[in-house]
């Protein structure tokens, strides 16, 4: 980029925009209990970064020995989906990480586009940014409910955000914006600028490691490209 404004920007949520407080994990454990009259760990299986597609089944293969069929994975992430928005609204961890409040203004401001890239399907995406009333930012997104693979869902939110810019955008400026060494690849494998932010679990080495065109200590540090 070289010092040149955005043209779009997308951002992951969990450790990225906020913390829910394990109100995602908690979820999943009501939801396999209610299915299947036992909560699971999905810390067992699963890593910060993983589509919610692969965090099912994955957790669901350990469980029950076997892979899910179709109907079996579509009963769990409706239960999934039926309990998460309670869960986010009652957890006490629950927190919009530092510098998200100003800096989605001041990029929106800045006339750049907001969009999400995300492993969340798409409704526990919006239900996990409502409660902090960050929906209102973002005009478009890839969710892992298009893709269980990070690279493809990225690619879908630069096609959807193309689609609300009229016209085709820059990969050079379009950064992808996560917390995790999963958002950088996911970046660069879609072409585009990784900007890593050790915000939660990862370290800035980490993702400096992992090939981070810029890595942030968190969103209220000087943002690429932002003057």
């Amino acid at each position: 980029m070289a010092g040149e404004a955005p043209e779009a920007v997308l951002f992951d949520i969990d450790g990225t925009l906020v913390d829910t407080g394990g109100a995602g994990a908690r979820s999943w454990a009501l939801a396999f209990e209610r299915l299947y009259g036992h909560a699971v760990d999905i810390g067992v299986l699963t890593d910060a970064g993983m589509t919610d597609p692969v965090v099912a089944r994955r957790t669901f293969e350990r469980d029950q020995g076997r892979e899910p069929g179709a109907r079996e994975l579509a009963r769990l992430v409706h239960a999934y989906l039926s309990v998460l928005p309670d869960f986010v609204e009652r957890s006490e961890g629950y927190r919009v990480l530092d510098g998200v409040d100003e800096l989605l203004p001041r990029l929106a401001g800045a006339g750049v586009l907001l969009g999400l890239t995300t492993g969340a399907i798409e409704a526990a995406a919006h239900a996990k940014l409502g409660r902090a009333g960050l929906n209102r930012w973002f005009a478009f997104g890839g969710y892992g409910s298009d893709s269980s693979d990070r690279v493809e869902l990225t690619r879908r939110a630069l096609l959807r955000g193309e689609r609300v810019a009229h016209h085709r955008l820059d990969p050079r400026r379009v950064l992808v914006v996560g917390d995790t060494p999963l958002d950088v690849a996911a970046a660069h494998g879609a072409g585009l600028v990784a900007v890593g932010v050790a915000s939660h679990h990862h370290t800035r080495e980490q993702l400096a490691e992992a090939g981070a065109d810029h890595v942030l200590g968190s969103l209220a540090e000087p943002f690429p490209g932002l003057v």
